[in-house]
């Protein structure tokens, strides 16, 4: 990966890191801004991380269902496939509201669902279910964790006195 590439998936990742801890700080208005701040920070990277892993998750998806190594190199991002997965967690900020988020989402989806279906030499439709499914476990995952840290940061705040 570029450097520009890891600078615009850290881009995304803070926005979407933003958009979820904005919530947060609001109704738990005693929460410091330090440890807000590494919240976002830790989000941030979190949120870059599983960006990171959606192509490489639908190319080993792709992997299993071909049942030996596809022909091509594998997807990575490049700037102008990460461009409109950073315009969509911009503009879907996930306080605009969910349902634009994941069309946006599905968006950027169909935009990986293109090279994946090109290097693996699978068909359009089962690239696109390989990037779905890739894309709904990580953010099962992700949100999983995210409400693991709400719970553990409630637990933290309710014990400082």
């Amino acid at each position: 990966m570029t450097p520009a590439v890891v600078a615009l998936l850290m881009l995304a990742g803070l926005s979407e890191a933003l958009g979820r801890a904005t919530p947060v700080a609001v109704r738990r208005r005693g929460v410091p801004r330090s440890r807000m701040l590494r919240l976002v920070l830790a989000g941030a990277v979190v949120e870059g991380a599983v960006f990171a892993l959606w192509p490489l998750t639908a190319w080993t998806l792709a992997e299993l269902l071909l049942g030996s190594p596809p022909p091509g190199d594998g997807v990575e991002w490049t700037p102008g496939l990460v461009a409109p997965l950073v315009l969509s967690a911009v503009l879907a900020f996930p306080l605009l509201g969910s349902l634009l988020h994941l069309l946006l989402f599905v968006g950027v989806g169909a935009g990986l669902t293109g090279p994946l279906s090109a290097a693996s030499g699978l068909g359009w439709w089962t690239a696109a279910g390989c990037v779905s499914v890739a894309g709904v476990v990580l953010g099962v995952a992700v949100e999983g964790v995210r409400r693991l840290v709400v719970r553990m940061s409630a637990t933290d705040t309710a014990e400082v006195p």
